[in-house]
C-alpha cells in the first residue's frame, strides 16, 4: 500500500495504529482496450484489507482517485466483493471510503456487472453486518447507490459530492443555483447523509459509531463498562420536553449520545445512547432546540411529518435487525398539515407504525408530554407492542386536547360549560393517571427518576423472546 496516497492515509487515520493488513495489493486491471494496456493500475484503484478500531475487527476499502480516477471496473469490484465475503464469514463491519469518478467506461459491460456484484454482496450483508460509507470526493451514478445501500453514510463537508444525476443535468438547475450533490443538500434536504464534517471529523465519527454498534446481528448486545451511577437523578430532564436530543444526552451513560441524521427532519430525533453500558437505539419527537443557556432557538410542530416518520422507521428497522433495544420519548399531538405533507403522510405513518409493531427487540416508551390520537399510537405505543410504557405525571394521553374535545361535544353550550367540561375531560380522559387506570400506562415516573426506571425496564427485558407469524416478509 502506498503510504502517500490519500486513500491509504484515510485508512491509517481511521484504524488503530499499525493495525491495517492489505489484501489484494498486487491486483491490476485485466482489461486492455482503449489504451488501458498502457495505463498503470496499481491495486486497480481501490485499497482493501482489514484492521481494528478500538480493538474490534473491521474491513475497509478505500478508493484511490489517483489511479484511473478511482473508477469501478471488474477487478476493482472483485476486491470489494472479496472483502464482503470475508466480513460475512467473520461477522465484522465493512467500511467503504468513497472517492471515485464512477463507472470505468473502458470496461463497459464488465464494469456494469461489477457494480451489480457489489450490490448483491451488500444486499446479502444487509442486517447481518453493519455497513458504513464515507464520501470524500465524487460519488455519482451507480456509486451513489452503494452509499445509499449502506446503513450509515458520512460526507466530508466541502469536497464530497453525492449524486445520481449531477446538478447540471437537472432541468433548469445548475450547481451555482442549487448544488444537489453537496453535503449540505444531502444531509439537510435529502436525508441521504447521516453525518457531515471535516475529513478528520468524519474518520473520528466512524470510529465512534463503530464503538457503539454490535459487530454483527448475532452478537447479543454492544457492551461497554458503565462508570455512571445507575440511579443518577435527572431533575433537569423536565426542562427538555421540547428538545429531546438534550433529554437523551442527559439520560445516557456519561451523557454520550450519537445522533443519526441530525440535520434532517429535526422534528424527529434518532440516535444511540448507552444505558448501564448497553447500546440502546433512541427515537424521540422534538418541538424545539435549546441553546447552551436553555433558550429555544428553533421551533417545530408537535406533529409527525413524512420525513420524520421515514427517518425513524429506517432507524428502528436497523436496531431490530441488530438486536438493539429501542427507547422512545413521545410528545406528539397529530400530523403535519400541508399539501406537500399530505401526499406522503399516510404511507410514512403506516411505515413507522409497522416498523415499531414488527420489531421484536425490547421496546420502552416514555410519554413526556402530549400523546394524542393515532399519531401517538404510531409512536411505539402499548397497543402496537411496546413492552413497557411509562409516563411523567404531567403527561396528557388521549384522542385530542381536552379543550378541543369539549368544544366539539358541547358546541353552542357557552364558554363556562365548555371550560367546565374541558377540565372534567382532562381529568377523566387525558391524564396520565386515567391512562394508567385503564392499563395503557404501566408506570408513572417523575422526570428526575426516568433514567433509573428505563435502565430497570431494559434489564428486565434482557432475555425477551418474541415469535411472529411465519411469512417471507411483510409488505408495508
Amino acid at each position: 500500500m502506498s503510504s502517500t496516497s490519500k486513500a491509504s492515509q484515510r485508512i491509517n487515520a481511521l484504524l488503530d495504529d499499525n493495525s491495517f493488513v492489505e489484501i489484494g495489493a498486487m491486483v491490476t486491471a485485466r482489461a486492455t482496450d482503449f489504451d488501458l494496456k498502457q495505463a498503470e493500475t496499481p491495486s486497480d484503484g481501490v485499497i482493501t484489507g482489514y484492521g481494528v478500531i478500538g480493538g474490534s475487527l473491521v474491513y475497509v476499502y478505500s478508493q484511490d482517485a489517483s489511479v484511473m480516477n478511482g473508477t469501478v471496473g471488474e477487478m476493482h469490484a472483485r476486491k470489494i466483493a472479496n472483502l464482503y465475503n470475508l466480513a460475512m464469514k467473520t461477522g465484522a463491519p465493512v467500511i467503504g471510503l468513497l472517492d471515485s469518478a464512477g463507472l470505468r467506461l473502458q470496461e463497459a459491460t464488465d464494469a456494469l456487472d461489477a457494480f451489480g456484484t457489489i450490490y448483491r454482496k451488500m444486499t446479502d450483508a444487509s442486517g447481518v453486518i453493519p455497513q458504513i460509507s464515507a464520501v470524500f470526493g465524487s460519488c455519482g451514478g451507480g456509486l451513489a447507490i452503494m452509499a445509499a445501500m449502506s446503513d450509515f453514510t458520512f460526507m466530508e463537508e466541502k469536497n464530497a459530492k453525492l449524486f445520481v444525476n449531477s446538478p447540471n443535468a437537472l432541468a433548469g438547475n445548475t450547481t451555482a443555483k442549487c448544488d444537489t450533490s453537496s453535503a449540505a443538500f444531502q444531509s439537510e434536504k435529502a436525508g441521504n447523509a447521516d453525518f457531515v464534517g471535516t475529513e478528520d471529523e468524519v474518520l473520528a465519527g466512524i470510529r465512534r459509531l463503530v464503538s457503539i454498534l454490535p459487530a454483527n446481528n448475532e452478537e447479543n448486545l454492544a457492551f461497554d463498562e458503565c462508570t455512571d451511577d445507575l440511579n443518577r437523578l435527572t431533575a433537569e430532564l423536565a426542562g427538555c420536553v421540547e428538545d429531546t436530543a438534550a433529554a437523551l444526552t442527559i439520560i445516557s451513560d456519561s451523557n454520550e449520545f450519537v445522533e443519526v441524521k441530525a440535520a434532517y427532519a429535526k422534528d424527529m430525533v434518532t440516535g444511540f445512547i448507552r444505558l448501564d453500558g448497553v447500546t440502546v437505539g433512541a427515537v424521540a419527537n422534538r418541538s424545539g432546540v435549546l441553546d447552551e443557556n436553555g433558550n429555544i432557538t428553533e421551533k417545530y410542530e408537535t406533529a409527525l411529518s413524512p420525513e420524520g416518520c421515514e427517518k425513524a422507521a429506517d432507524f428502528v428497522n436497523f436496531c431490530d435487525a441488530f438486536d438493539i433495544p429501542v427507547l422512545t420519548l413521545t410528545n406528539v399531538t397529530g400530523y403535519k398539515a400541508c399539501e406537500c405533507s399530505e401526499k406522503k403522510i399516510a404511507s410514512a405513518v403506516a411505515h413507522l407504525t409497522y416498523t415499531f409493531a414488527n420489531a421484536t427487540v425490547p421496546k420502552v416508551n416514555v410519554i413526556i408530554g402530549k400523546a394524542f390520537g393515532s399519531a401517538y399510537i404510531a409512536m411505539n405505543s402499548k397497543a402496537t407492542g411496546a413492552d413497557i410504557t411509562m409516563a411523567w405525571p404531567t403527561a396528557q394521553i388521549g384522542s385530542m386536547d381536552a379543550s378541543l374535545a369539549a368544544k366539539i361535544m358541547y358546541e353552542g353550550k357557552g364558554a363556562e360549560v365548555i371550560k367546565e367540561k374541558a377540565a372534567e375531560y382532562a381529568a377523566l380522559q387525558t391524564s396520565a393517571q386515567s391512562a394508567a387506570r385503564r392499563g395503557y400506562v404501566d408506570q408513572i415516573v417523575e422526570a428526575a427518576d426516568t433514567r433509573k426506571y428505563i435502565i430497570g425496564a431494559f434489564e428486565m427485558l434482557f432475555t425477551k423472546s418474541e415469535e411472529r407469524p411465519v411469512k417471507k416478509h411483510g409488505t408495508v
